[in-house]
This record gives C-alpha cells, structure tokens and sequence, in this order.
C-alpha cells in the first residue's frame, strides 16, 4: 500500500480529487477560515467570562449597566438580557454553519507529524461516579466545580455584609443565589442533547459522547435548584405561611406553584435517570424524561421572560434539532433485508439515499411501530459508507423484551439448535430512523496503528472500520492505517461467526499483503472449541443473502443536522430570524399595546414565539429542504436500481498473478476459558511499533472500558520515551 503522507487529509476520496489552486485563492481561504475561527472564540470567551464572574459585585453593576441598552425598543428588558446572554451562543452557532459551510475540506483534522499526548484522549481518572474522565474534561469539571463554588462564595460573603440576620430572610437570599447559579447551568444543560447540533460537531464531540456531560450538568442544575426551593420553604415555614406561598400564582414577580411544578418534573426525571433505575427500568426513564417539556414550560411561567432568556440560548438550539429529528423521523425507511445470524443476532439492512453521508462509527436510532410507537433504541452502523451508497446495515443482539420481539417479527418459529442462518420475509415492518450520528470526522483514519477492544455486540462498529479501510486499501484511497489489532471478548464461539459479515475476499482479496491485521478472540464461557467451529461463517455465508423490501417506506430522510450542512444552516438562520421577528411582532401588537404585565403569562408567550418560529419559519426551509432531495433522489434513481444492496453475494473472480486471497475469520486466534491480558498484548504491540501514536478504540460494558483505560494510562506515563503513546477512544452507548 502506498504510503499517505502524515498531513494529507484522509477524508478525500482520492489524492488527485482536489484540482491544484494559485496562493492568492488559498490565501484568502486561510484568512476567511482563521478570522471566522478567531471570531467564534472571542465571542465564546466573553460569554463564558460573563457567566464566571457574575455573581461578582463587581460584574452584576457592569451587567446592569447594560440591562437596559434596548430600554425604548419593543424588545425592552428581555431584549437586553437576550442580548447579552443567550444571543452570544446562538451568533457562535451560526458562524459554526458559515465556518463549516465554506470550509468544509479545511475543517477535517491532519494527522500529527509526531506522537503527542492529548487531552481529549489521555484518560485522568478511571473509577468514581463519572466514569472514565479525559484530562480535558477532568479540567471542564473543575471549572465548573470552581464557578459554583465561587457564586455561592460570592453570595455568602454578600449575605455575611447585610445588616439584616433574620433568619427567614438569609434563607431566601441563599434561596436566590441558588436559583442564579442553577440557570447558568440551565444555559448548559440542553447543549450536549441536541444530536446533530453544530456546536457540537464543530468540535467533533459526537451526541454518544455528550450524553454524559448533559447528565452531569441536569444533576448539578437539579442539585442547585432544589437547594432553592428547599431554602424558600425553610423561610416560609419560619414565617407560618407555607402552604399559601407554595400554591401562590402572582401576576408581577414570580409564580410559585409553577416553580413547584417545574422542580418536581425535573427531580422525577433526576431520580429516574439514576444508573441503577435507569439500566433495570429503562422505560421508566425512557418515558420519565419526556417530562422535560413540563420542566421548561414552567419554569419560564415560573420566572418570567427577562429572566427565562437567560438561559434560552441551549433551550432554542435543543428545540431546532429537536423539530428536524421530528421531521426525520415521520418518514417510514424501506428495510431492505432482514437477517438471523447464527449465534442469534439480528441484521437490518435499511435504505438510505446517496446524498446522506455518515462515518463508519456512526449510530442511528430506530423506531419500530409494530413494537411501539414510543421506543426509540440506539444502534451501531455495522457498514461501511463504502459498502453502497442506497443502504446501511446495523446489528442487534437480542438482550431484552424489545429486541426479542424484533426477532420474533423477523422469524416467527425461531429454532435455537439451528446452527445455519435463517431469513425470513414478513408482510411489512415498518420502520423510522433517526440519525446518523457520529464524530464530524473519521478519526479512525488518523492513526497508522490501531488497537479495537470489543465485548460480545460492541464488535459491530469496528465491522464497519475494518470494511472501511479494507475498501480503502483495495480502492487506493488516502488510508493511514496499517497495524490493526482486533482484541474481542466473547461469551460463546458461536458469537465469531459475526467477522464474516466483512467479507474481505470480496472487498479486498489481497489485503494480507497490505495491511497487518492480528485478531486475538476470547471465548469466556467455554473451556474448548465446539464440534461445529467453523461451520457456522460458512453457513452464515450461504444464509445471509438480500431478502425483497420487508416495508413499503422510502430511504430515510436526510433531514438531519449532521446531513446536508448548507440546508441546516439555512434552516438554523430562519428559525432564529423568525424567533427575534416574532417577538418583537408580539411585542409591538399584543404585548405593550394592551398593557400584558403578568410575569407567568409574559415568560408564556416567550416561550410560544421561540417553538413557533421553529416550526413555522424553520419548517419552511425544511419543506424547501424536502423538495430539493427528492429532487436529487429522483436523478439518482438510475444508480440506485443498479447498485446490489448485497455485497456479500458478488465475489470477485481471483486473477492469475494476484496475491492469495485471505479471509478475516481465518485469522482469528482464540483462546478459551480466559479473558484477554491486556497488558501483555499492549506491552507486545509495544514493541512491535515504536515510538507512535496508537489509536485505541473501545467499545462494550463499562468494566471494559475503565480496563482499557487504565492500560493506555499506565503505558502513557510509566512507558519508555520510545514506546508508543496510547489515546484512548470510547465507542459505547449508554444513555
């Protein structure tokens, strides 16, 4: 294989596929990415300075300095709190869509010349209450830790200086406190769940990833604000004047009884969302957390609209994707086959258009109606986007009562002492699909050397890599990776059988010649090999073959915010244009004409005028969105009748003179009766490289994880300075 030079980019499709350009042209894009760049972190900077500091004396007389820079204008008080501290992210999200846009082939990563350790992938701690912690987010942890402790240190020392120490009334002033810090972090709390949010790819933090920051930050809000309310009972019962203060609705200052609202909704989903509640009753969280709606509904009746758009900026970008992941998913997906592997797992191959375009550890969610209407479940994309432009395939292993109802549809008399593949073609499954998702770039293709650790199912999105760089290499593509070591637990050996999904004699015959693939399986729960080893890839191989359209849907939709990034600019920019014009429409006619000073009602309207704009400006753009891919899709129609969405079934043909052909599942070498020595194999990979980056992928229960983990930081910094440096990489989802 030829080598790619280090700072080649590695997502073109062929070195030659950029035409060459004078400087000047090249120049000018430099210039535009950087000062675009600079921009962006200049205004994040300043907002997240503002937030810090806040509580400070000195910042709160500056901030209300500037609370009435729109006093005259329709937009009034809420427009200067908007201004000053929701607009900022929102103007960063934009520029992100512009800065993406136009600079799309300069936004993918290089590789690094020379090994170095980095923050995002060198793993700090390992056991606690956050799991596995990066040096980069060990730092967030501590800034944000620092900033709640500063506010309360802050209001403390204002409390400490009053000359009123009635005890009611310090009370409620820590109450206040509380409740300023707990909407600083509400700024936050929606960010890392908006899917396809810009944001968030802009720094390649794929939605799997962010779910843990949004977990974090909804406990420490719900922490902040319970301490609120707990501090203004305090006071009140002092007083004697609970229960009439815990069920008043004032029309000028807050609205209590929608504040007791709005913190039982969000202390129901706290305490649902709780790891041992939500792995044994994930439906109850699943359906628990839809309560977020009520969360936020009254909590702007609860303060009101100045204040509420303190932290709208999260709660308006949540909403964006939100609608457009509504829209996405109304669509009904053609499931082109439907498989049942032999050690029980289950194949969908679903179709997709030309034009949706994804990374090989990307996920998607699936919804099946004929399961429920409500159950959206996680799956790692088992193909790669080389396999076929019109179809992507996943892999569900059946582990509860959802998916054994999936198998059930798909092979309605199963036979468990099978040891051959059945399909099986049933009347309609109809299905609807939300994604994909992933990292904005194929980090994969970055590292030269790579280490896959998988336990059981969590091989199925290394299927993908292996099929992505096996096509690489057969295609002459830009590919870096050359040393592949594939470490895979396993419960039973039926379970190997899942390799012979990547079909490498079809893909790449030759790839032993050019790639060093080394795969070290561990079968746990068997002492030896079983009499049928090796029967069952070659009778997966002869069942699995493609099965007619199970479902009377479409491809799925590519109206996703990670798809096309000029339409969900364009619909980004509507939406937040519509959101400033329709509140101060709402103003000039209604709000200020007849005299609406009623806080609750005032924070209401708000709040309707941010979702409509979404819906109706927004939805404009998505119907234009619409109409312009199935346009595309109508003149792609041709290629996709053509293309075989079974790549299994076309096997090439060997070629005299070419190097003997090789299969993936014959390398294997299991070992029985034992889980996997990590340090030997790290130590032994080692040595075999050098002084490298290794790219360490990993993905299954979290026991794993925090092992793999653990070896990548002891290899790190007890390691020789010629040994390789180990950035670790978690693949695994858990919501």
């Amino acid at each position: 294989m030829a080598d790619v030079p280090a700072a080649q980019p590695l997502l073109l499709s062929s070195p030659t596929e950029r035409p060459p350009r004078s400087k000047s042209p090249r120049l000018l894009v430099s210039v535009g990415r950087w000062g675009i760049k600079v921009l962006m972190w200049v205004i994040l900077v300043a907002w997240l300075g503002l937030i810090f500091f806040l509580p400070t004396d000195s910042a709160w007389r500056r901030f209300q300095g500037f609370l009435f820079a729109t006093e005259g204008t329709v937009f009034g008080l809420t427009g200067s709190v908007f201004l000053l501290t929701s607009a900022p992210i929102l103007v960063v999200a934009l520029l992100a869509y512009i800065y993406v846009v136009s600079f799309s082939e300069e936004h993918h990563r290089r590789a690094p010349r020379f090994p170095r350790l980095k923050l995002w992938t060198f793993p700090v701690l390992l056991d606690g209450p956050f799991g596995v912690v990066s040096a980069a987010e060990l730092i967030g942890i501590v800034l944000f830790t620092a900033y709640v402790l500063s506010g309360i240190s802050a209001y403390t020392m204002k409390i400490s200086s009053l000359e009123k120490k009635e005890s009611s009334f310090i009370l409620e002033l820590l109450g206040l406190g509380m409740a300023f810090i707990g909407m600083c972090c509400t700024s936050f709390l929606f960010l890392p769940v908006a899917r396809g949010s810009i944001l968030l790819r802009l720094i390649d933090i794929p939605f799997e990833h962010a779910t843990r920051y949004h977990v974090w930050l909804g406990n420490l809000t719900m922490m902040l604000f319970t301490l609120h309310g707990v501090g203004f009972i305090a006071s009140w019962a002092l007083q004697g004047v609970l229960l009439d203060k815990l069920l008043e609705w004032r029309s000028v200052g807050v609205a209590n009884l929608a504040g007791v609202i709005s913190l039982l909704a969000g202390l129901l989903m706290s305490v649902t969302s709780l790891h041992p509640v939500r792995k044994r009753y994930f439906e109850l969280f699943f359906y628990t957390h839809q309560l977020y709606f009520v969360f936020v509904i009254f909590l702007a009746m609860h303060v009101g609209d100045f204040i509420f758009s303190f932290s709208v900026g999260g709660i308006f970008l949540f909403t964006v994707d939100r609608f457009l992941r509504f829209c996405q998913s109304r669509a009904t997906v053609n499931l082109i086959s439907a498989s049942c592997l032999p050690c029980g797992t289950v194949e969908l191959v679903l179709s997709k258009p030309p034009s949706l375009k994804y990374n090989a550890l990307s996920f998607i969610f699936l919804q099946v109606r004929e399961l429920s209407w409500l159950q959206w479940h996680p799956f790692s994309v088992s193909s790669s986007p080389l396999d076929g432009k019109t179809h992507l395939a996943v892999l569900v292993k059946v582990l509860g009562g959802w998916t054994e109802k999936l198998r059930g549809v798909i092979a309605p008399v199963p036979d468990e002492s099978s040891q051959g593949s059945s399909s099986f073609k049933v009347s309609r499954i109809t299905a609807s699909v939300e994604g994909p998702y992933g990292h904005e770039v194929a980090y994969h293709l970055m590292y030269e050397n790579l280490i896959l650790v998988a336990g059981g199912i969590g091989i199925s999105p290394f299927l993908a890599v292996l099929s992505d760089i096996l096509h690489r290499v057969e295609q002459k593509r830009p590919c870096l990776p050359k040393n592949i070591l594939i470490i895979w637990a396993v419960k039973s050996s039926r379970e190997l059988s899942l390799l012979s999904v990547v079909d490498s004699q079809n893909i790449c015959p030759s790839f032993s010649s050019k790639l060093n693939l080394d795969i070290q399986a561990y079968v746990t729960q068997e002492s030896q090999p079983s009499l049928e080893e090796g029967e069952t890839s070659r009778d997966m191989k002869m069942g699995c073959s493609s099965l007619p359209a199970m479902s009377n849907g479409g491809p799925m939709s590519s109206l996703v915010g990670t798809g096309n990034s000029f339409w969900a600019g364009a619909y980004y920019a509507a939406s937040l244009a519509g959101f400033i014009v329709s509140f101060a429409l709402l103003q000039k006619f209604y709000t200020i004409p007849f005299g609406v000073t009623a806080w609750w009602y005032k924070g209401f309207l708000f709040l309707t005028c941010m979702v409509a704009s979404v819906i109706v400006f927004g939805g404009l753009v998505i119907l234009l969105w619409r109409h312009f891919e199935r346009e595309n899709s109508s003149h792609e129609e041709g290629a996709e009748s053509e293309e075989d969405f079974d790549f299994r079934e076309n096997i090439k043909p060997e070629v005299a003179g070419e190097p003997a052909t090789s299969d993936i599942v014959s390398l294997i070498t299991t070992h029985y009766g034992r889980r996997p020595h990590l340090q030997d194999l790290f130590d032994s990979f080692s040595r075999a490289v050098g002084h490298v980056d290794v790219g360490v992928l990993v993905c299954g229960p979290s026991g794993l994880q925090t092992n793999v983990a653990r070896e990548c930081r002891r290899q790190t910094i007890w390691g020789k300075w010629d040994q390789p440096i180990f950035h670790f990489h978690s693949h695994s989802f858990d919501l």
